[in-house]
C-alpha cells in the first residue's frame, strides 16, 4: 500500500518537480497539493494523507503555524531555511521531521518512509547544531515538570534525548527491545508528545541530557 503525501509549497515548479520524482516511486504517492498552509490543513483533513511534506515560507498562514494545527498526519518540513529559529519553531509545532530541500533525492524519499512509519528525522547538519545548542545551555532541571513519569521511564526519556533507538536503549538498560518501545509509547502518552523528535525537546528543556 502507498504512502500518501500531500505538497504544501508556494512555488508551483517546486512542487511539480516533487511531484514527479515521488510519483516515480513505486511505494509514494501524491494525492494533493496546497500552495498555502491554510489550504494544506484543509487537505490533511478531507483527504488524509500519511503525510504532509511542508514548506515553512508561504503566503497567509506559515508551514509552521500550519503544522501546529495538522492533526491526524505526519508533518515533514521540508525548506530552504534551516535556522535555528525555523527548527525550534516546526518541531515545537509537531513536526515529525525537518529536511533540507538541497539533500538527495534518496533522502528526502528515506524521510517520507520515516515519518510515514511513525518514527522522526531531522537532518544531520541541522542535527549538530541542535546538540551544540542545548549543550550550551545551563541545565533547567526544574523548567519542565515530569509529573507521573517513573525513574524507569525518565532513564528511557534521558536516552531518547541523547538519541539512542530502542534497540540501543534496551541495550543500554538490559531490557528487550518490546520493553523499552513500551517505556517510549507511554512517555509519548504522559507527556502528550506528539513523535519522539518532541520526547528529544522534553528532554533537553527538563534538564535530563
Amino acid at each position: 500500500m502507498s504512502i500518501r503525501v500531500v505538497l504544501a509549497d508556494d512555488q508551483p515548479l517546486v512542487r511539480a518537480g516533487l511531484r514527479v520524482l515521488i510519483n516515480d516511486t513505486p511505494d509514494i504517492e501524491v494525492v494533493g497539493e496546497a500552495g498555502t498552509g491554510a489550504e494544506a490543513i484543509r487537505m490533511a483533513e478531507t483527504l488524509r494523507p500519511d503525510v504532509v511534506v511542508m514548506d515553512i515560507r508561504m503566503p497567509g498562514m506559515d508551514g509552521i503555524e500550519a503544522t501546529r494545527r495538522i492533526t491526524g498526519p505526519a508533518v515533514l518540513i521540508l525548506t530552504t531555511f534551516d535556522d535555528d529559529e525555523y527548527v525550534y519553531g516546526a518541531l515545537r509545532a509537531g513536526a515529525s521531521g525537518f529536511l533540507i530541500k538541497d539533500m538527495a533525492l534518496e533522502d528526502i524519499l528515506g524521510g517520507i518512509r520515516v515519518v510515514a512509519g511513525g518514527d522522526s528525522l531531522i537532518a544531520p547538519s541541522v542535527t549538530r547544531r541542535l546538540i551544540a545548542e542545548f549543550a550550551a545551555r545551563p541545565t533547567r532541571a526544574a523548567s519542565r515538570p515530569l509529573a507521573g513519569v517513573t525513574d524507569r521511564e525518565r532513564e528511557v526519556l534521558t536516552l531518547v534525548g541523547r538519541g539512542l533507538s530502542n534497540s540501543e536503549i534496551a541495550g543500554e538498560l538490559f531490557i528487550t527491545v518490546a520493553t523499552a518501545k513500551a517505556h517510549v509509547a507511554r512517555l509519548l502518552t504522559k507527556l502528550d508528545a506528539r513523535d519522539r523528535v518532541q520526547l528529544v525537546i522534553i528532554a533537553y528543556e527538563s534538564g535530563l541530557v
